[in-house]
């Protein structure tokens, strides 16, 4: 049963690691994105409608990018460019593609393809104990592992990362030097909800091969809560994801073996659990890049 859960906790977690990893990248160049979730649900269902018209998942999960990666820029454009309220503008267009996801899928409610499924990696997937947990899962988790490591360095080693933490501190300095700090937030911003899109299609094309209104599940707010809790760090971030999934799946667990818990209880223990852990965690976060700060402070 534990190594279920840990295995189920690495495949769940992903649908947060994506869209968090995302976040992170936005959050960094100073921009708060709580249509995270908007972006989430257009990528399950581009994923779904062009996977089912191409036949093809992985043409569906590249559309699921770009729909994700357009929403973004929509919200990109309105805080970036005109100056609205960024968490007024991420709520709006969290409603927007709740309101266009449930009319355009309605159609596709009840139709199914195929999910990629899991690929395990020869002799890494027959290793005691670890193999199965974390090399016989799904290749968008495999992509999440990857995503985790480039994110890092980018973040932390480069003249682009650089670029993107100095616009989250001190966009002034950044624009004396030559760069245009708007540019960066707009293009940290899209980078962000394409990888919010890949998240929510992992949900549907990944993992259940079919489409259901507000799939999502609160999923992508989640995903900023976990950026925010987690020092805008990826080691915590992809902890605090993993977190999340095992909460998950520890729910359907004791589901499964016939637990006397209420099930409301249940439905909620992975956000409580997720939520206690994270401002546990909270208490050793760096401080709060200064360019997020003055965006997110009431007026």
């Amino acid at each position: 049963m534990i190594t279920i859960i840990l295995a189920g906790a690495i495949a769940t977690g992903t649908a947060i690691l994506l869209p968090a990893l995302g976040e992170l990248i936005t959050e960094r160049a100073g921009i708060t994105n709580l249509g995270t979730e908007g972006a989430m649900l257009g990528g399950a269902l581009a994923g779904v409608m062009l996977g089912i018209k191409t036949g093809s998942p992985w043409l569906g999960i590249l559309g699921a990018i770009v729909i994700g990666a357009l929403v973004s820029a929509l919200f990109a454009w309105s805080v970036v460019i005109r100056r609205a309220n960024q968490l007024a503008a991420g709520l709006i267009i969290w409603f927007l593609m709740l309101g266009l996801t449930s009319v355009i899928g309605r159609s596709y409610n009840g139709q199914v393809l195929d999910p990629i499924g899991t690929l395990a990696i020869p002799l890494l997937s027959e290793i005691p104990v670890l193999g199965p947990i974390l090399f016989d899962q799904s290749p968008l988790v495999y992509l999440g592992y990857i995503l985790i490591g480039v994110i890092g360095w980018v973040l932390a080693r480069t003249r682009v990362g650089l670029k993107v933490r100095a616009t989250g501190e001190r966009p002034l300095v950044v624009a004396a030097a030559g760069s245009q700090p708007h540019r960066i937030q707009l293009l940290a911003t899209v980078i962000g909800g394409g990888l919010a899109g890949l998240g929510g299609a992992y949900l549907s094309v990944g993992t259940v091969g079919n489409w259901s209104t507000d799939m999502t599940n609160g999923y992508g707010f989640v995903a900023v809560a976990v950026v925010m809790f987690s020092a805008w760090r990826v080691s915590w971030v992809t902890v605090g994801s993993v977190l999340f999934g095992a909460a998950i799946v520890t729910a359907s667990q004791l589901q499964a073996h016939g637990f006397a818990i209420n099930q409301y209880l249940l439905d909620a223990l992975p956000y409580v659990l997720t939520l206690v852990i994270l401002v546990v965690i909270s208490a050793r976060r760096t401080s709060q890049p200064e360019a997020l700060r003055a965006a997110l402070a009431p007026n």
